[in-house]
């Protein structure tokens, strides 16, 4: 690795990392310790953007800031969805690479300075990282990489969630959080893969996240784990849209992803309905996009098992009675 930052001439004029920061009422002491999360990395003031974005929150936590105004840009909006809200930091940050951060939700400082030292080494787009409920976490000497995002996600299994890694700026051009809807980093997250030209991956956690009852993922009133459903099922399609038309090397991996998001689908509607006629309709559906049967393609062995039964008459009673019993 270079011991010289790769800096260009611009790149001096602005932050090396824009972090936007979404807070819909959680506690203030979590997005305290999210924000000092952020304070405690090597990066002076003028290496760093830390973007608040309030949704909407039905109390400001403003005046509970003011200890952290001067190391933050707070911004307040109506209620208008997490989307909408990273959309909104989009628009303020200055810095050559963003890091997506939920409030209740903080970096693993030791961990994370790893991918400081990729993105000020070494020309990249995207640093992966991993993310844990543990407090604690140990850094990994060495990441993956370079690769292009489509060569990634070509052979790898890809996590989601926008909060699992760094990127670079200049890449996003267009692209932004669909609006409205469930799932967004579903969405989002392959799209910009694909624009990546040189991706490293790192084994570290540098990421803690917390698992809350009353977060959005942990919901369970059945209207909401429907909508869910059914926000899914549309992501998948319009993903499935967008290989149609992407050239062969990039289908073939977005093809990847949206087979495992299928799988993933189809396991949930199982889970969650534990109605073989709710799922028989699904699979129609499915079948009317070219998206089942699931195809015969040896990406995990999980993904091979669960097509074997899935793929079947008598394999989808067995997955409904298996996750009826561990429901």
């Amino acid at each position: 690795m270079s011991t010289q930052p790769i800096y260009t001439q611009d790149d001096e004029k602005k932050p090396l990392v824009s972090f936007i920061i979404t807070y819909y009422n959680e506690s203030v002491d979590m997005l305290k310790e999210c924000v000092n999360s952020i304070l405690s990395l090597s990066l002076n003031a003028a290496e760093r953007q830390i973007i608040v974005v309030d949704d909407g929150s039905d109390v400001s936590p403003i005046d509970l800031l003011i200890e952290l105004s001067s190391d933050i840009i707070y911004v307040r909006q109506p209620n208008l969805g997490l989307s909408r809200a990273r959309n909104r930091g989009i628009g303020i940050a200055e810095g050559s690479f963003i890091q997506f951060v939920d409030a209740d939700d903080y970096l693993l400082t030791n961990t994370y300075e790893q991918c400081l030292d990729i993105i000020r080494y070494r020309e990249t787009d995207m640093v992966l990282f991993q993310a844990t409920s543990s407090p604690t976490s140990t850094p990994h000497s060495e990441a993956d990489g370079p690769m292009s995002g489509t060569d990634y996600m070509a052979h790898h299994n890809l996590r989601g969630s926008a909060c699992g890694y760094v990127f670079r700026k200049a890449i996003l051009h267009d692209l932004r959080f669909r609006e409205g809807t469930l799932h967004e980093d579903e969405e989002f997250t392959p799209q910009l893969m694909l624009r990546a030209e040189n991706v490293y991956s790192t084994e570290g956690k540098a990421y803690h996240y917390r698992v809350r009852k009353d977060s959005i993922t942990h919901k369970t009133d059945k209207r909401w784990r429907m909508r869910r459903l059914m926000d899914a099922e549309q992501v998948i399609y319009r993903l499935k849209n967008k290989a149609d038309h992407l050239p062969v090397s990039e289908r073939i991996a977005m093809e990847r992803r949206i087979a495992q998001l299928t799988m993933d689908y189809i396991y949930n509607v199982i889970r969650i309905t534990h109605d073989a006629t709710h799922l028989d309709r699904v699979l129609q559906r499915l079948t009317k996009h070219d998206l089942f049967p699931l195809p015969d393609k040896h990406y995990t062995k999980k993904y091979q098992c669960f097509r074997m039964l899935v793929n079947t008459a008598m394999g989808r009673r067995i997955l409904m009675l298996a996750l009826r019993v561990k429901g």
